[in-house]
C-alpha cells in the first residue's frame, strides 16, 4: 500500500497489519494528484504525494492511532493535531473492553473562528489551539509539559464536547485510550 490510497464514498479496503505494528491513519480532503502520484490535499497532506511512505499528516488532521500486540492493542482517535473530519474506530471480535471510539458532532460546524481553516469561505478543518496560538499552555510544553501542569483549556473542552471519546489534549489518556486483544478494527471516515 505504501502509505496512501484513494477511497471514494462508500468504498472500503482491508489492510492487514503485522504483529506489533504501530502507526496512524487519517483522512485527506480535496486532493488532486497527477498520474505520477504528485499533487496536494487541502487537509491531511503528507508532502504533496499520494503515497505517504511513512510521512505524517500536515495538521490539522484527525488521527486514528494504533499500537498492536503490546501485549494488547491500544487505540485512540486524536484531535491533538487538530481536526479535519469525523473519524470513528469500531473493534469487532477480540476480548477485553473493546469500546468503539465515536463522536457526537462534526467539530468543523462548531469550530471557533480563531481556529478555523477556511477554503472558499467554508470551514474545512479546525486547528488545535497549540497550532493556532503557539503558546506553551496550549501545547503542553515548557512549564506545562507534565500531567500536573497541563490542564484542559476552553478549546480542548470544546473538542471533547464534540468527540467525548477522543484525545482533546496531550494528557487526556483516562477517557481517550482504549484496549482490546485480537480484534479487527473498522476505521470510518465520514
Amino acid at each position: 500500500m505504501d502509505g496512501g490510497l484513494e477511497l471514494r464514498t462508500g468504498q472500503s479496503v482491508d489492510i492487514n497489519a503485522t504483529q506489533g505494528w504501530s502507526g496512524r491513519f487519517w483522512g485527506r480532503r480535496s486532493c488532486s494528484f497527477d498520474n505520477s502520484g504528485k499533487g496536494s490535499c487541502v487537509t491531511g497532506d503528507c508532502g504533496g504525494v499520494l503515497k505517504c511512505a511513512g510521512a505524517g499528516a500536515a495538521p490539522p488532521a484527525t488521527l486514528a492511532e494504533f499500537t498492536l500486540d503490546s501485549p494488547v492493542d491500544f487505540y485512540d482517535v486524536s484531535l491533538v493535531d487538530g481536526y479535519n473530519m469525523p473519524v470513528s474506530i469500531f473493534p469487532s471480535g477480540g476480548s477485553g473492553e473493546c469500546k468503539a471510539v465515536t463522536r457526537v458532532s462534526d467539530l468543523n460546524h462548531r469550530c471557533p473562528k480563531d481556529l478555523q481553516v477556511l477554503r472558499n469561505g467554508t470551514v474545512v478543518a479546525c486547528n488545535s489551539a497549540c497550532m493556532a496560538f503557539n503558546k506553551l499552555e496550549y501545547c503542553c510544553s515548557g512549564a506545562y509539559s507534565t500531567l500536573e501542569t497541563c490542564e484542559p483549556t476552553e478549546y480542548s473542552n470544546m473538542f471533547k464536547a464534540s468527540c467525548p471519546t477522543s484525545y482533546s489534549y496531550a494528557y487526556d489518556d483516562p477517557t481517550s485510550t482504549f484496549t482490546c486483544k485480537g480484534a479487527n478494527y473498522l476505521i470510518r471516515f465520514c
